[in-house]
């Protein structure tokens, strides 16, 4: 901010994101709160007046004074106000995806409860979300008016005692509940009814504040929710600024429009200023473009976001969803400001003791891993069919390190790091479960149209393959001849030079085919053991006997695989290996 400014007043402003059920009085809420409402606030989309439900993330805002415990934390006053800029949060779920774009700059959360109704689904969709992204809560009950006067102190303590037991298991146990009517006698009434509780709930809001964490350093990025233009003057975005900081004269990107604009004017709450930075909320005037092309969206530092077709995430599996993670599922993944749907292949750390070839087909368990283990090209990865719980019968520890490739249907633009949300948005709304999925960082962009082809053969993520065939005759002691383990039409020379083991325990080496219903020859280095050699001259006879033309068909060879000594081929492939190779260490 410029010097001038800061000789009048000096402000912190103080993010509160207002979450809730739909219709549980978020609005009304936060219009009893504030006094000057910001540009983008209650409600500005027609469908969202009709109805009477938030739409779009409003913004409004209210200053206090500065409580005392901020004013002691560095021995001096920093700030000589407070000021609370409160964001509603919109409750449907089809809009989950705007409550991420807003969660990601709220520093406190005010879940607001219908006291009638009590936890609803979205409620619970929006403790999950908070839990994501917010380190502190307040809970209010709302429209008490509709108590019984003489039930009503029973009615609030009892949901309140519902309220902490839903919360114990949760970042917010023991938060302050605090019970309110927003709008006596509902949206109808007239407004001459005082609120009820509002001026306790500022008291309340004003104790939970504390020095957020700002950063001016680094890029920017603001979150723009709303565009027009001034005649004469170019055109205004006003927004949240997530990182970063910004001052007149800067240039900046937007990126969804792939141009630049240099910045006229900042103001913060209809007062100008200098500048501003990550935080604030600000409106910012830049050179003419047509708002129309961007009412929502993101404006950064040029050349600081990436565009990607894909990326590797860390995740974990959010614990209230009741289906599974599956590999080649699709999700709607909320990232930086877009939700968007994409295609997910889970994998994680080799199971410990991995070797080619284990005694069991089945891969063990994946190996638990205390630390965030960083994610790097130069590592080997093992596919998963699935997400991989840590809680089983055997064992209740957490979930495994894992990633997670994402395969975006279309580009999305983004900064690297940011909070990545998995959900399945296309489950009934009114089906009492939550719709989010799983979260994680971003941790590496593919910006290349055709990164199947350039990036992903980097990404060494195998699945192991196991083949079981049998001997069907000896030829000699160094040699053997096998069945069973190809088809057909398999093209035997991918497989020259593999390795096999015996079941009686002998290694070798496929040398290539053994005419032309699939039977290859294995060459036996070590020569085979007197033992084996004894046991398939007995069932090589015993298919020779009574055989000739006129012999019974049925002693012809058994077709039940009886043959005493099978053959073993463990390799693994890399999935995204363009040649397919089969790999044996």
């Amino acid at each position: 901010m410029s010097d001038s400014a800061d000789s009048r007043t000096k402000t912190l402003n103080f993010n509160i994101g207002v979450l809730g059920h739909v219709d549980s009085g978020k609005t009304s809420l936060a219009r009893a709160l504030s006094s000057t409402a910001s540009t983008a606030a209650f409600d500005k989309n027609p469908q969202s007046r009709e109805r009477g439900i938030t739409l779009d993330l409003g913004f409004s805002s209210f200053t206090v004074d500065l409580p005392d415990h901020l004013r002691d934390s560095e021995g001096q006053k920093q700030y000589d106000s407070l000021q609370f800029t409160l964001v509603d949060c919109p409750g449907h779920a089809s809009l989950i995806r705007t409550i991420i774009g807003g969660a990601q700059i709220i520093d406190l959360m005010m879940l607001v409860v219908d006291v009638v109704k009590g936890v609803q689904t979205q409620t619970a969709e929006c403790l999950l979300i908070g839990e994501l992204t917010c380190p502190r809560m307040v809970v209010v009950l709302n429209k008490i008016d509709l108590l019984p006067p003489n039930k009503r102190q029973s009615a609030i303590e009892k949901m309140t005692k519902r309220l902490h037991k839903t919360l114990e298991n949760t970042r917010f146990k023991e938060c302050p509940v605090i019970a309110v009517a927003a709008k006596p006698g509902g949206p109808e009434a007239p407004d001459t009814e005082e609120p009820h509780g509002v001026p306790e709930l500022i008291e309340l809001l004003k104790k939970q504040t504390y020095l957020p964490q700002r950063d001016p350093g680094g890029d920017l990025l603001m979150a723009v929710d709303h565009c027009f233009s001034i005649r004469g003057q170019g055109t205004v975005m006003t927004g949240t600024i997530l990182q970063g900081s910004l001052a007149i004269n800067d240039t900046v990107e937007i990126p969804a429009l792939k141009v630049t604009k240099k910045i006229k004017s900042v103001q913060m709450f209809r007062k100008p200023v200098s500048g501003a930075m990550q935080g604030d909320r600000v409106g910012v005037c830049v050179t003419q473009f047509d708002p129309k092309l961007l009412e929502r969206g993101v404006v950064c530092t040029p050349g600081s976001l990436r565009t990607l077709y894909a990326a590797v995430i860390s995740v974990r599996k959010i614990g209230y969803f009741k289906g599974s993670l599956a590999t080649r599922a699709k999700f709607h993944i909320t990232v930086g400001h877009e939700t968007v749907m994409a295609k997910v292949t889970f994998f994680g750390l080799p199971p410990v003791g991995a070797s080619e070839t284990p005694s069991d087909p089945k891969p063990p368990p994946p190996q638990p891993c205390s630390l965030e283990t960083p994610f790097t090209f130069d590592r080997e990865y093992f596919y998963q069919d699935e997400y991989m719980s840590g809680q089983s019968e055997a064992n209740s520890g957490p979930d495994p390190d894992q990633w997670a490739l994402l395969e975006f249907e279309r580009p999305v633009t983004c900064p690297l790091l940011c909070l990545v949300i998995g959900s399945k948005l296309d489950t009934d709304i009114h089906a009492n479960a939550c719709r989010l999925a799983f979260q994680g960082r971003l941790l590496q962009g593919f910006e290349d149209k055709g990164y199947a082809e350039t990036s992903l053969p980097r990404l060494r993520i195998y699945k192991t393959k196991h083949k079981e065939g049998h001997v069907e005759r000896v030829t000699d002691d160094y040699t053997v001849i096998g069945r069973s383990l190809f088809k057909k039409e398999t093209n035997l020379q991918l497989f020259v030079g593999l390795k096999v083991m015996l079941s009686t325990g002998e290694t070798g080496v496929i040398e290539g085919g053994f005419g032309q219903s699939g039977k290859f020859k294995i060459r036996v280095q070590e020569g085979l053991c007197p033992e084996t050699k004894q046991l398939l001259s007995s069932t090589t006879k015993k298919k020779g006997k009574g055989g000739g033309k006129g012999g019974p068909a049925n002693e012809e060879e058994p077709k039940t695989d009886s043959q005493p000594v099978s053959i073993n081929l463990h390799f693994k492939r890399y999935v995204f290996d363009p040649h397919k190779k089969m790999v044996q260490s």
